[in-house]
């Protein structure tokens, strides 16, 4: 029992004070407009323009915190709140992305690794809980192991693209908070805003990846009880 908790009750509590940390880091973040007025759209294409990446199409996405960079269209997509926002949130979570541009463009490897794991670990993610639940109410069948085995290389690729994902989200955030005070588009004392927003959504990350561990040792014990048995 006590296992059980150590190894997924506290991290998926974890997991919730993350998600409830960054969205009250970016709701207050949100509310707080920078001096410049410079929209998250504009300050993205800034900082990809001072790298060189002038090959970047901006849009803008329904939804909140639904930003991402896709690296296969070379499409920078930010949520409508930090697409034409001016507040420290916007800022900080445009620049975010487009520091991912930035990785693309100068090779940055563990991103490349991160693109080489996606396609593997989308299949792994679509089956792993499926596979596990099996494998736990068929533990005592030869069945039973088997899917708790296929399971558990599923929660070891997830927990490998996760494990990647870390410094490829830190060294983005890193060249955002970079750029942003190198270009004069926010002044030092505007930072703290976007260093809490970025850094409460870093945690998001860092909580994925020790529930995925959690999981991952959770069912290599019971793999370990089950062949002592």
């Amino acid at each position: 029992m006590l296992i059980w908790i150590v190894l997924i009750i506290i991290p998926m509590l974890f997991g919730l004070y993350a998600q409830m940390r960054v969205s009250s880091a970016y709701n207050k973040n949100v509310q707080i407009p920078s001096r410049g007025r410079i929209t998250g759209a504009e300050a993205a294409d800034a900082v990809m323009r001072a790298a060189g990446v002038t090959n970047v199409e901006i849009v803008r996405v329904p939804g909140q915190l639904t930003d991402h960079y896709d690296p296969i269209n070379r499409r920078l997509a930010l949520s409508e709140l930090n697409y034409d926002g001016t507040s420290l949130a916007a800022l900080g979570v445009a620049a975010h992305e487009a520091g991912h541009a930035i990785q693309h463009k100068v090779g940055y490897a563990m991103m490349s690794v991160r693109q080489t794991l996606a396609p593997a670990t989308q299949i792994a993610a679509s089956v792993a809980n499926f596979v596990m639940i099996a494998g736990i109410f068929l533990i005592s069948s030869a069945i039973g192991g088997k899917l708790l085995m296929l399971g558990a290389i599923a929660l070891g690729l997830i927990c490998l693209f996760q494990l990647v994902t870390l410094p490829v989200e830190f060294d983005a955030s890193r060249r955002a908070k970079q750029q942003l005070v190198n270009l004069g588009v926010l002044g030092r004392d505007e930072m703290p805003g976007v260093n809490e927003t970025l850094n409460a959504a870093a945690l998001t990350y860092v909580a994925a990846f020790v529930a995925s561990l959690g999981s991952l040792l959770h069912i290599l014990m019971l793999l370990s009880g089950r062949r002592e048995d």
